[in-house]
């Protein structure tokens, strides 16, 4: 009973759901990635449609 309740690090059971724990964490940092340079771009726009075409 107990070995049911303890989920196996080494098997092939195990294995999806670090699979599964990767992407996650593998998507979270993308979506942090992108979110910067959205930022970045959109503080750029800004920029150019305050400043115009002035050098």
């Amino acid at each position: 009973m107990s070995e049911e309740s303890v989920p196996q690090q080494g098997g092939g059971a195990g294995q999806p759901k670090g699979l599964l724990q990767q992407m996650e964490e593998l998507m979270a940092a993308l979506n942090a990635d992108l979110s910067a340079l959205d930022a970045d771009l959109q503080s750029a726009g800004r920029g150019v449609e305050e400043g115009g075409e002035t050098s």
